[in-house]
Parts: C-alpha cells; sequence; structure tokens
C-alpha cells in the first residue's frame, strides 16, 4: 500500500511539521477547565490545576496542549462566552508563555480569536462552524491552523441524528465535511491551515464510530487534508472493556492506547488523549513499524 503523502498544516512550529511530515503522529494532550467533563470533569477547573496538569503533559512527551473550557459530552449544559473565556485565557497565556504550542476547544469565534491572542496555535472547532456562522471568518483572519470536525445537532440533540443514509457513515460524513471545507475556502481559510477530524462519537453510534476509526486511511487520502483522531475514553470503547467497567471512561484507557496505535498507523496526522505516556509510546511504536514493514 503506497504511503499517505498529505503535507502537515501550515503554520506550525518547525518540530512539529518535521515530525508529522517524517511519518509521526503527533500527541495532542487533553486540559479540560470544567467542572463536567466526561471523563476528568473538575480535577483541572481552576488555573493554576490547569496548567499544572498541562505542564505535566508536555513533560510527558505531548506535542500539542488541547485546552477547553466548555464540555460537549452528550446532555452537557451551555456555558456563556465570558466564563468560556475567564476559565481558558489565563491557561493558555501561561502554558503559551511556557513555550506550548496551545490549541483552543471552542466553538465560538470570539474565544477563538482572544485565544489566539493569548497565545494559542490552533483552533479547535468540534462544530465545524456550525456552531457559530462567524468562526470560519475568525480562523481565516487568525492565520493558524484550523481543526474542522464533523458534527450534526448539539450536545443535546446528536445522539438521534446517526441516520447516514444508504451510503453509511464514511460517506455521508466524507459528504458534510467537503461541504465545510467548501464554506471554508469562501471564507479566506488556505487549504494548508485545515485538519479534519471526523467527530468520533458525535451523532454515531457506537458501530459507526468503529467504522469510522476504520477508514482513517480512506478519509485522509479522500478528503486530501490531515486527519486528528479524538478516540479516547469514548463510549464506544466501551465494547472492549470488562462488562463491569463499561461505565468508567478511565478504564477505557487501555482501549485508547489500542486505537491510538490503529489510527497512527493508517497515517492520523495526531490524536487526542488524555493519557500522554502510552499514546506517546504507540505513536512512535507505529512509526517504527510502518519503517521497517
Amino acid at each position: 500500500m503506497n504511503a499517505i503523502t498529505i503535507s502537515p498544516p501550515a503554520p506550525l512550529p518547525q518540530a512539529l511539521t518535521a515530525a508529522s511530515a517524517a511519518g509521526r503522529t503527533l500527541v495532542m494532550g487533553v486540559v479540560n477547565v470544567t467542572p463536567d467533563s466526561f471523563s476528568d470533569g473538575g480535577r483541572w477547573d481552576t488555573t493554576d490545576l490547569a496548567v499544572a496538569h498541562g505542564l505535566q503533559l508536555l513533560a510527558q512527551g505531548a506535542d500539542i496542549l488541547d485546552i477547553g473550557g466548555q464540555s460537549t459530552r452528550p446532555g452537557a449544559a451551555d456555558v456563556s462566552p465570558e466564563e468560556e473565556r475567564s476559565r481558558v485565557l489565563p491557561v493558555i497565556r501561561a502554558l503559551a508563555e511556557a513555550g506550548a504550542v496551545v490549541s483552543v476547544d471552542t466553538l465560538r469565534a470570539a474565544t477563538a480569536t482572544a485565544a489566539v491572542d493569548a497565545g494559542a496555535r490552533i483552533i479547535n472547532d468540534v462544530s465545524g462552524g456550525l456552531a457559530d456562522p462567524d468562526m470560519h471568518r475568525a480562523a481565516a483572519a487568525a492565520g493558524v491552523v484550523y481543526i474542522c470536525q464533523h458534527w450534526r445537532g448539539d450536545p443535546t440533540t446528536m445522539d438521534t441524528l446517526t441516520d447516514y443514509g444508504p451510503g453509511g457513515v464514511v460517506a455521508g460524513v466524507e459528504a458534510e465535511l467537503r461541504e465545510r471545507l467548501a464554506e471554508l475556502e469562501t471564507a479566506g481559510v488556505r487549504p494548508e491551515q485545515i485538519v479534519l477530524d471526523p467527530g468520533l462519537g458525535f451523532a454515531k453510534t457506537h458501530p459507526q464510530s468503529w467504522e469510522l476509526l476504520a477508514a482513517t486511511r480512506r478519509l485522509t487520502e479522500d478528503l486530501g487534508h490531515p486527519l486528528l483522531i479524538g478516540a479516547s475514553r469514548k463510549r464506544f470503547l466501551a465494547a472492549v472493556t470488562v462488562p463491569e467497567a463499561a461505565a468508567d471512561p478511565l478504564a477505557r484507557d487501555a482501549a485508547t492506547t489500542a486505537t491510538t496505535a490503529l489510527a497512527a498507523a493508517a497515517g492520523a496526522w495526531a490524536v487526542r488523549v488524555h493519557e500522554v505516556p502510552a499514546n506517546r509510546d504507540a505513536v512512535r511504536t507505529a512509526s517504527l513499524w510502518k519503517e521497517n514493514r
């Protein structure tokens, strides 16, 4: 099978573009500055705790830190723009000043713009611009990497929007991401800024998330952009945990590591994870395996 030759997105620091160009999947560590994240809500919900956690993830080998101030789990409550910014901006500023490559996980253009001003180099928008009509223009103006995730509905409705028609979930996600790409072009976002995310668990049944994960290589090649995979601790991974632990997100860390290795072997640009050390080893294992197969 031919190697994937998708170029890494730009602008990113030289070390990151070199790593992804050389075939190593990047590790994006999650810092949830929220009280209600599905997997670790409340553990890092103050500035000091979040910054300390981010620095720990960097020391463990994270390439990127993804800072979020609003949970997007199914059924999550909305957070005001002011509250979101008060949570994330001090953390972004401190970690960027410490030398981290910071991503802001937000649905809001105003938060994204403020985060870039505070030092963020990546905008990670799980709505792909559907939650805020100003987001694509904000990404174009900022000129940073924009991660466009596949999205249907919102946290209160997405679990009811899993019908992708006779073509199936992979074809449906591809078609809808192509619509987002056309909108991004119209807004002036350069192709080299764009990373795509199939949105595992967002308006997907568990079998559909597995099907999309298995299509990592196809999605990258068909859509022509680097791909971020965010499987960490999600509900569809409960299928491989022991039944008595299925409801515990932390019990899914071993399964997360396995999905990281598979996604990295299939050419994912980055994986978004809560626990860095095992996933760091998984992407490096996949890289060595690809080099020597």
